[in-house]
């Protein structure tokens, strides 16, 4: 392996990337860095999880030099918030012993603190292309001092209809620049936009853009599965031997914010990210993912590309991509850094065409998806589940505790947890017993006591009600509404009203 130091990196960025333990450049590092500090314009192909941020990253600060000036003076440009927040913080990583600031620029969190790092001088930019043009249309962002523009996930600006705001960016910066492009695949628009913004770059290719899953280090499997199983097989495959932080995907919105309650509630510790949530709602999952508080992540497509962590070793595609390029990408996010990692898709039976054609694409091999039920003996030999293992962690000493013997008729989902409060109030204090001991005055029945005509008896809800009246002859009446009375004798009809009673009326507290 080589050093960033053997590749000409200065001295104080490579001490910021050791503290976080990094040494060693991956190839497209290797092939990109000597170019970049160069100033030759590159185009670099690799797949997601190569290592491409330092790639760009350590050669564009290098060049800005070690104290810059104050100013937008490099520009680089993502197709996601996620990625936006993930190359921020690997710059931020190599900036840390520099002068040079980095301002996060995207869409749903508030323009005031974008703006401020902007005017206090932040030199690194890293945008998505909305955000961007935004603030450079009110003329809060200037792009005319840019010396280096990066244009990252390429193929990802492509696919959500960025090109054109991406030409717009791209006139308003310098003619003369250091541009460097990068991208898994190269589809024609692409090439085109090289061609048309880029002075002699060099192509680089870290890999066989073409290897696709014959990549040693990621192991794929692909299961025919049942949509009312799923949730039990992914609950047993999370308790695989050495499963670690886990990346599922969903295609909907409503399918990860169901997928993450119902986990959750097997005693998984999951978080989600999509499209109905904030942006601050999302980057916190994010970084509770990361930061390992949490260890699975319920995550549509738009969030994949800024899941950029080293040790995820399970992906589950809990329904199938749409094409091989998604299908590649959401793979992409385990086996990173040079470690392996397992791939999981489920297949429904609605959606076999799609396998077929993703099948063939990447030449996998396997026409047909292997069907497969929770309780399937391979399910738990190609996963390294442990034999016996439920769909479900052992309940917490609380939920076992006997008091929640009503539990067992409860479906999931439900508001149970106050059906259980009230069973339990129900269990310490038993309705047979209710009746109270005490008259209005508060002196124990039995002493004699009696309540005047016309003062309100007492209520648990606090609304008025009839009197309480001990009269000769009749039954002995409490505070709480029971009676005792003979066999003879009619039981009292009891009356309540909320609120005060009318003025006149029969028992009314009388006026002062």
């Amino acid at each position: 392996m080589t050093t960033f130091a053997e590749l000409g990196v200065a001295s104080d960025i490579v001490d910021a990337l050791a503290t976080k333990g990094i040494f060693d450049a991956f190839p497209i590092q290797e092939q990109t860095i000597p170019l970049a500090l160069s100033g030759q314009d590159i185009i670099g192909q690799a797949k997601t999880g190569t290592g491409k941020t330092f790639g760009f990253g350590l050669p564009i600060i290098q060049r800005l030099g070690d104290d810059p000036e104050p100013g937008v003076k490099a520009l680089v440009v993502v197709p996601t918030r996620e990625l936006c927040v993930q190359v921020t913080e690997d710059l931020e990583l190599a900036t840390s012993n520099r002068a040079t600031k980095v301002v996060s620029i995207y869409g749903g969190k508030a323009y005031e603190g974008q703006i401020e790092q902007i005017k206090a001088g932040a030199q690194i930019v890293v945008g998505t292309p909305g955000r961007l043009l935004d603030l450079a249309s009110q003329r809060l962002l200037s792009l005319k001092n840019v010396q280096e523009v990066v244009l990252d996930e390429a193929d990802k600006m492509l696919d959500l209809g960025f090109l054109s705001d991406i030409e717009k960016i791209f006139a308003q910066t310098p003619a003369v620049r250091h541009t460097m492009l990068f991208s898994a695949t190269m589809p024609g628009p692409i090439v085109a936009l090289a061609r048309r913004f880029m002075s002699k770059p060099i192509h680089i290719r870290a890999t066989d853009p073409d290897e696709g899953l014959t990549q040693a280090n990621i192991k794929h499997l692909v299961y025919r599965a049942h949509s009312l199983d799923k949730d039990e097989v992914i609950s047993r495959i999370l308790q695989a031997d050495g499963r670690g932080k886990t990346v599922i995907f969903t295609r909907t919105k409503r399918a990860a914010a169901k997928l993450v309650e119902e986990l959750n509630d097997r005693g998984f510790n999951a978080a989600a990210v999509h499209g109905d949530l904030n942006q601050d709602q999302r980057e916190r999952a994010m970084a509770a993912f990361k930061a390992g508080k949490k260890d699975i992540l319920i995550a549509t497509d738009v969030a994949a590309r800024g899941i950029d962590v080293d040790d995820v070793t399970h992906v589950i595609n809990h329904t199938i991509p749409d094409d091989d390029k998604t299908y590649l990408h959401r793979a992409g996010r385990t086996g990173r850094a040079g470690k392996t990692g397992i791939a999981v898709t489920f297949v429904d039976w609605d959606d076999l065409h799609k396998w077929a054609l993703i099948n063939r694409a990447l030449e996998f091999g396997q026409p047909e998806p292997t069907e497969t039920y929770s309780s399937s003996p391979h399910l738990f030999t190609d996963l390294d589940i442990p034999a016996g293992t439920k769909g479900r962690l052992k309940p917490s000493a609380v939920a076992a505790a006997p008091t929640r013997s009503s539990t067992a008729g409860r479906t999931e989902g439900s508001s149970g947890a106050r059906g259980e409060a009230r069973q339990g109030d129900a269990e310490r204090a038993p309705r047979s017993s209710r009746s109270r001991q005490r008259t209005r005055g508060g002196r124990p029945a039995g002493e004699g006591a009696s309540v005047e005509a016309g003062t309100p008896a007492a209520s648990d809800s606090g609304d008025a009600a009839t009197a309480t009246v001990r009269e000769p002859g009749t039954g002995t009446h409490d505070g709480g509404g029971s009676e005792h009375h003979d066999g003879n004798a009619a039981p009292r009809r009891r009356r309540r009203r909320r609120g005060p009673r009318p003025a006149g009326s029969a028992g009314a507290a009388p006026q002062a």
